[in-house]
Parts: structure tokens; C-alpha cells; sequence
């Protein structure tokens, strides 16, 4: 594989330049070019006789130019080169705007293949800066299907297919199989060699398809091989075996009646946590869905067993709020609920890492400062992340590292639909909360546009009468001119509100405050001192204000449909009337059907697979934190079926050879190291 290790910028025709080009695109090595797999395609394969093309239609024809080309100018700055070209059906009339050297390339009596949108119809037919070239031209762009990549500026689509071209020629004998062949043969899938060729340069669109299934399922099968072996790592891993309890008196001492999804989710965790192998899973469910009780319960659970717990919240506002519950929820069985976040004094820290060292904090609730090196703990039974996309790997495993390997449960309220979840968090199990509580109400939710400013304004006030308080929402912090017009910046739109309504107090948090005054400002709302916020989406996780009876969301079309569904889970969690409203002055149909969804369903799951089918999974996370390296080829929302058999392929092969020791799997155990060494950060 010498070869395609080699930096592209020794690849004939690249060069220092063009190659710094290539890296803004991930291209650095012959491997990452031949990698790099076109956009889309356009079908060029077909020639058609002049009289049988439409108007507006692009097509390939193959002509005789019928007269010499002539330069003229029209004026300064303005070059044309005309002539007309004829086949046995009709004729065209072409012209190049201030391309003067065609006039000496092209020649009375030529026969040439041109690629381009004609005008007209009848014997009117014209076309403008056609591709041109001579019949079976080398590496031509008529009579086939043509790759088309995506580029950067200073790179055209003639030099990728060049340089694609060249690459493919030098290194095909070098691209390993990756796919052990009794997986090649069992699902049917082309070979290594065949699928690259017929990716970037099909000879029909069968070889195509072949192509991209083969290169589809190896994409998959290496993801699923990779998280399979994380997830049979933690597997091993023996974890503290905890002794089975009496789980009455943890219920009975509440004073609601758990639903059936929350006693699932505890059932499955107390399952693990017997086992003797360490606990790694994921509870996921709807904002307001009860997370925090089946965490509650399993802290318990590890006390009940000698071991203390720590929760990791990713904000400190959060932190408390968590310490409140908490203590509500725990504190009548006599666990010792401590807190530990950055702003506490020096002093406040030494005597909770103190108390955590001795064992007499059970539970302790704090941001990244639990991982800090000087904390130590005294029985770390059980670790619990909140919203733990927000966290780094290093800094969960920094946690974790904390304890014998003690039991982990990771809390999320992005609803994901199920597949994609199996793969982001395929290292872990998961557990789905998919009942709310009784009493959480449906938060009303309409779309409407800048016409509806005047009304808006007054339901604010309604409400702020009534002793709410109101979340606005902006898509940025200040004002940008590189953006459109109209686009709300959360610094300009509070002071407009603070000069629409003088006598209340409106305040303004976004993420480039520092942690001390964001806080401050939070905690202010939370206490009911500010009767509207206006933010960017850093409250969008976590921020519990029951008494914020409205959520605004300006510019709405500018958030992805799970976000909205996050932000407007603000509202509704006390016991007023809710209420969302989307502005947004969009007239993209698509987007006004994604704000659409929005007003006719509170179901999170069904929001996510919306969003996942519109936008794909790039665009679902915002970030690629989740652990999803970013796919060449496969596309995770209409490649579900294959992502399906690849799954189980790679677990079946999984169960015969765990560490893909075994001579045939070489290739592919090199593949995943691979994967694991180009998405370190990202990979759990």
C-alpha cells in the first residue's frame, strides 16, 4: 500500500498549489483521493439527433460544424465566437462568451460531441459554452456518465477526473480487499477493485449501482466492526457485582407513580448491574420524560450496595438544579448529597474532595470539575452523564478512570431514531422512555411570520401580566453583514424588546459571555427576576424555569427540527399553560413543512426521524461530538436497509474472531484501527 500513502501533491499534474487546495477537502494521500467519491453524476451517455432535443433540455449531440468560427466584440470586456453545427436531423447555432482561443480550436468540417442546454426549438436552436471535444477524446466527458465532485475554489472538475483518473490507474492492484471474502460472497458485493473503478467512472448505471451498494455495506460493516469491538471491550470489562435489593422502599417513598417506561429502564439497568460485568448504557427520552428518577433510583441502588455515585451535569446551572432534585428525591433515606462545581470557593472544594475521599458524600453532582485530578473518591460505584454528547470522550473516561471500573449510565434527551442511535451509541445498550409523566402538558405550538410582530408583542405582555416569564430565542449573538437581512441576533433584539417594553426587565445570555455572568443571568431568571430572556441556544439543554410559559424562536427555519423540539421543551414544565411560536418569514417549501411538523406533533421520536429523513445525519447533530465519523459514500437515512445486514454481518463475525486475529480479516483489522486513528476526538 506504498503508494496510496504517497501525498497527492506528487501525483502528476498536482503539484505543491493544487494539492493545498485538495487538503481543504480531507485530500492529502492517493488513499483519500481515490476516496473521495463523486457528489452526483450527470448521464452523458446518451448522443441525441439535434431535431429530437426540447427546449431547456441538457443533452450530448454529435455535429459537424458547418462554417469557421468568428470572433466578435461587442464590446470591451465582451468576446464572442459564433458558428453553426449540423447532423442529418437539424442544426444549432453556437456561441462561447470571451473564450476567443475557440476560434482556433475549432475547425470548419470538424465532427466534435458537445454537452449543453439548448434554446429554442425548430431551426432556432441555439446553445451557449457547450462542452466540446473530439470523438473518443482521452478521458472525456461525452458519450458516459461523468462523476461530478465537490470542489473549493481553484479546482475544476477536469483536473479531479485527471487526477482520479491517474490515481485509480497507478494504485488499483494496491486497494486492499477489505471485506473478508466470505462476506464478499455470502451478501453478494463486487470486488474492491471493480466497485472504485465504477464509482468515479461507471460504464452504465448498473455498474453504478453494484459499486455503491459494495462501498456502502464496507463503510457500514467497518463502523459496526469498530463500535463492535468497543462495546465487546466494555463487555469484558468486569464491573462491580451488585447484590439484589428490595426496591419497594425506593418506590413507595415517592409521591407520584412511576410509568411503565421509567420501571423498564431501572429493570434494565439493575439487569446489568448484577452481572458482573460493568453497566455502559443510554437512557434516552423526551424532554420532561423522567430521566432523572431512573438515575435517582439507581443511585439508591449502588447506596443501598456501600457505593457512592457521581453525576455529571454539562453546565452548573444545571448542576443545581440536579442538587435540588436530587437531594428532594434522596435525601429522606439519609444519602449525603454533595456539590461540586468551578465557581465554589477554594475552601467550599476542599471540604467536598475532603468528604468525597472519607466516603461521607453518597452522591456527588458537579460539571467537569468532578474529573479534576485532586478529586478522589471513595467507592465509585456508579457514574451518570447528563446530555453526554456535551462532554468529551477524555473527559467521561477521565470520570469513569475515577472508580474500579464502576457502573456508567448516560442520559440524553435528544430523541434519535432507534437505528441511527444503534450506531452513534453502539457501544452502548439502550434503554427508550418513551411515556411521559401524567400532568406534563402539551406545549401549543404555532408558526407564524413577521406580520404577526404587533400580536406577538401583546401576548408577551399578556403574559408577563399574568407572572410569566417568556424565552426568546436568536440564531446568533450579534450582527453579521455576511448574512441576509432580517436574520435576529440576540444583542440587537433584547435591546429592541428592552425599548419595546421599558418597565420590564429584559436580559440578554449567549456563549460568548464567560461562565460567571452567563450563570448570573440564569440564575436570575430561574429566581424570577427577568421577565424575558433572549439567548442563543445554549439554553437549549438542561435549564428547568417552570414558570416560562413561552417559548419565541425568531428566524425558526433556521434550526434543525430536533433542536426546535429541545428549545421548545423549555416550556411546559409547571403547571401553566405553555406555548411555542416559530417566526420565521421562509417561503422554502421545505422548510415551511419542517415548521409545519412542528405545530402538529410534541413526539420527539417522530420529530427525529422527520428531521433525519429532511436534513441527514450530518445536519441532525449540528457536530460530529456524537461519535458518527463522517460517511464517504453511505447516506444513514436511505441506506437503513444495508446498514441493517451490515450490522449483523459484522456481529456474526464479531462472535468468531473478537480482535480480528485470524489471517483473512488483516485487511479489515487495519481498516478499523484506521477508523479509530482518523476519528479519535469524535469515537467512543
Amino acid at each position: 500500500m506504498a503508494y496510496l500513502d504517497t501525498d497527492v501533491r506528487y501525483c502528476k499534474g498536482i503539484g505543491e498549489k493544487k494539492a493545498q487546495l485538495l487538503n481543504k477537502l480531507g485530500v492529502f494521500t492517493v488513499h483519500d483521493l481515490v476516496s473521495f467519491f463523486p457528489r452526483k453524476y450527470e448521464d452523458r451517455s446518451q448522443f441525441k439527433p439535434i431535431a429530437l432535443t426540447c427546449d431547456g433540455e441538457t443533452a450530448c449531440i454529435r455535429a459537424i460544424v458547418a462554417d469557421s468560427p468568428r470572433l466578435m466584440r461587442i464590446r470591451r470586456g465582451m468576446e464572442l465566437v459564433k458558428f453553426r453545427v449540423v447532423d442529418e436531423s437539424g442544426a444549432v447555432d453556437i456561441t462561447y462568451f470571451n473564450q476567443p482561443y475557440v476560434k482556433d480550436n475549432i475547425h470548419k468540417g470538424q465532427c466534435l460531441n458537445f454537452y449543453g442546454k439548448i434554446i429554442g426549438v425548430g431551426a432556432k436552436r441555439t446553445m451557449a459554452n457547450p462542452v466540446y471535444e473530439t470523438e473518443n477524446a482521452a478521458c472525456g466527458v461525452t458519450g458516459r456518465i461523468v462523476p461530478v465532485y465537490r470542489l473549493t475554489t481553484g479546482l475544476s472538475q477536469k483536473l479531479m477526473m485527471s487526477a482520479v483518473r491517474q490515481a485509480l490507474d497507478a494504485c488499483g492492484d494496491e486497494l486492499p480487499e477489505v471485506l473478508p471474502e466470505s462476506v464478499r460472497v455470502k451478501y453478494q458485493l463486487a470486488q474492491t477493485g471493480y466497485a472504485y473503478e465504477n464509482i468515479h467512472f461507471p460504464v452504465d448505471f448498473e455498474g453504478l449501482e453494484l459499486a455503491r451498494r459494495r462501498l456502502i455495506f464496507e463503510e457500514l460493516f467497518l463502523l459496526a466492526c469498530a463500535l463492535g469491538k468497543v462495546k465487546g471491550a466494555h463487555r469484558r470489562d468486569d464491573g462491580i457485582k451488585l447484590k439484589p435489593c428490595d426496591f419497594t422502599e425506593f418506590w413507595s417513598a415517592l409521591p407520584f407513580k412511576p410509568t411503565g417506561a421509567q420501571m423498564r429502564a431501572v429493570s434494565d439497568a439493575i439487569r446489568d448491574m448484577q452481572s458482573g460485568t460493568a453497566m455502559n448504557r443510554l437512557v434516552q427520552g423526551d424532554v420532561g420524560s423522567g430521566k432523572t428518577l431512573v438515575a435517582a433510583a439507581l443511585i439508591w441502588y449502588a447506596w443501598k450496595n456501600g457505593l457512592n455515585s457521581a453525576f455529571m451535569a454539562p453546565t452548573e446551572i444545571l448542576a443545581q438544579q440536579h442538587y435540588e432534585n436530587l437531594c428532594n428525591m434522596l435525601g429522606g433515606f439519609g444519602i449525603n448529597v454533595g456539590l461540586l462545581t468551578g465557581a465554589m470557593t477554594a475552601n467550599q472544594k476542599r471540604e467536598i474532595k475532603s468528604a468525597l475521599k472519607d466516603g461521607t458524600i453518597d452522591l456527588i453532582i458537579g460539571t467537569h470539575a468532578l474529573f479534576s485530578d485532586d478529586v478522589e473518591y471513595n467507592k465509585l460505584g456508579l457514574v451518570v452523564t447528563d446530555e453526554q454528547h456535551r462532554f468529551g470522550v477524555n473527559q467521561r473516561s477521565s470520570l469513569i478512570s475515577k472508580g474500579d471500573k464502576p457502573h456508567v449510565l448516560v442520559m440524553s434527551a435528544t430523541p434519535i431514531p432507534r437505528t441511527l442511535a444503534l450506531i452513534i451509541y453502539g457501544d452502548l445498550d439502550i434503554s427508550v422512555i418513551d411515556e411521559l409523566p401524567p400532568g406534563r402538558q402539551k406545549v401549543d405550538t404555532f408558526a407564524v411570520n413577521e406580520g404577526y410582530r404587533v400580536r406577538l408583542n401583546g401576548f408577551i405582555r399578556k403574559l408577563v401580566s399574568e407572572g410569566r416569564q417568556v424565552f426568546v430565542v436568536c440564531p446568533m449573538i450579534e450582527e453579521n453583514e455576511e448574512l441576509p437581512e432580517g436574520i435576529k441576533s440576540a444583542q440587537e433584539h433584547a435591546a429592541q424588546l428592552q425599548s419595546y417594553f421599558p418597565d420590564l426587565k429584559v436580559a440578554c445570555v449567549h456563549g460568548k459571555q464567560k461562565a460567571k455572568e452567563k450563570n448570573a443571568v440564569m440564575a436570575d431568571f430561574v429566581a424570577g427576576n427577568i421577565d424575558i430572556l433572549v439567548s442563543t441556544t445554549v439554553i437549549e439543554v438542561g435549564v428547568d424555569v417552570p414558570n416560562a410559559a413561552l417559548m419565541i424562536i425568531e428566524n425558526a427555519d433556521r434550526f434543525g427540527l430536533s433542536q426546535l423540539h429541545q428549545l421548545r421543551g423549555r416550556v411546559g414544565r409547571g403547571k401553566h399553560k405553555s406555548y411555542c411560536v416559530l417566526v420565521s418569514d421562509t417561503d422554502n417549501e421545505v422548510s415551511e413543512a419542517r415548521l409545519k411538523i412542528m405545530t402538529q406533533t410534541n413526539d420527539g421520536f417522530k420529530i427525529s426521524e422527520e428531521d433525519l429523513r429532511l436534513r441527514g445525519p450530518g445536519d441532525f447533530f449540528g457536530s460530529r461530538q456524537h461519535g458518527l465519523p463522517a460517511m464517504h459514500v453511505a447516506d444513514l437515512c436511505t441506506d437503513m436497509n444495508v446498514l441493517q445486514t451490515a450490522q449483523s454481518a459484522a456481529q456474526e463475525l464479531l462472535a468468531s474472531d473478537p480482535e480480528l486475529v485470524k489471517p483473512e480479516h488483516e485487511y479489515l483489522k487495519n481498516a478499523v484501527e484506521r477508523l479509530f486513528e482518523l476519528n479519535a476526538d469524535t469515537m467512543n
